[in-house]
């Protein structure tokens, strides 16, 4: 699998695609816009979001007008923090942390998901991928985090996650996302025989699918991959061993929490 050049931005006015000079002033301007936000977001819509459940009448399309622009207008580091804390994120309720190591240059969708995964996405479209690696405070563990931001309405996603559900697609080994890989970084044999854990979800209000995919920072390939949930239970696999549900699920969880929270106030200023 070849992997394009990483963009290591670290610039909190940088958008996920290269920017030329002609269109800083304007991506600044966003990136200011998108502090002032970040400061006010609060009330009945983004709790709506955080616990997952709609918002009054007419948020959901409110929030699917609001985030098709999202990919190509935030900045880097709201979409994808260079820290995140995962207080009681890990097993036994531990504490974790993570940094930032690559984001990748927006994209589309081909060759991010295994092909079988890629089939079961196909419906919903792929107007565009963006996907960033996180390393654990020990630099043992790396772990990919995907926004696949759909084409498809309200009702072509709600048909996608029904599905997932019923057919538990998130589960199956065979229909697995993809790690990005960066050269030059901590993640660099971060390949398809090294993942360990994954978790796969489609939001419920918003046309976009959130996934992460967890391995170990030495290389290592792991024989008995495990969806998230299922490495999260303590059983005796190298993935639950390592903790690696845990690393999946928390990075998801809080870049899918960030996402939810900029879409809702995005919907609101609209």
């Amino acid at each position: 699998m070849v992997f394009a050049r990483p963009a290591l931005y670290d610039d909190t006015t940088t958008r996920l695609r290269r920017v030329g000079a002609w269109a800083r002033p304007r991506v600044a301007a966003a990136a200011a816009c998108a502090v002032v936000g970040l400061g006010l977001i609060g009330g009945a819509v983004t709790g709506s979001w955080l616990t997952g459940e709609s918002a009054a009448s007419g948020g959901t399309a409110g929030a699917y007008a609001v985030t098709g622009a999202l990919w190509h207008s935030v900045p880097v580091d709201r979409l994808f923090p260079r820290t995140l804390k995962g207080g009681g994120a890990g097993p036994g309720g531990a504490d974790r942390s993570w940094t930032r190591v690559a984001v990748a240059p927006d994209s589309g969708c081909r060759a991010a998901f295994d092909p079988l995964l890629a089939k079961a996405l196909a419906p919903v479209g792929c107007l565009r991928l963006l996907r960033a690696t996180y390393a654990d405070a020990t630099r043992s563990h790396v772990t990919t985090v995907g926004l696949l931001f759909a084409k498809a309405d309200a009702d072509g996603m709600r048909a996608l996650r029904n599905r997932m559900t019923e057919e538990g697609l998130d589960r199956r080994t065979d229909l697995m996302p993809r790690t990005y890989a960066a050269d030059g970084t901590l993640a660099e044999d971060f390949g398809d025989a090294q993942r360990a854990a994954w978790t796969l979800s489609v939001l419920p209000d918003a046309p976009v699918v959130a996934y992460a995919v967890s391995g170990f920072a030495d290389g290592r390939a792991v024989t008995d991959p495990e969806p998230a949930a299922e490495a999260m239970d303590g059983n005796d696999s190298a993935p639950a061993q390592s903790g690696l549900g845990h690393e999946a699920k928390g990075i998801a969880d809080r870049v899918e929490r960030t996402l939810r929270k900029t879409i809702a106030d995005a919907e609101r200023d609209a």
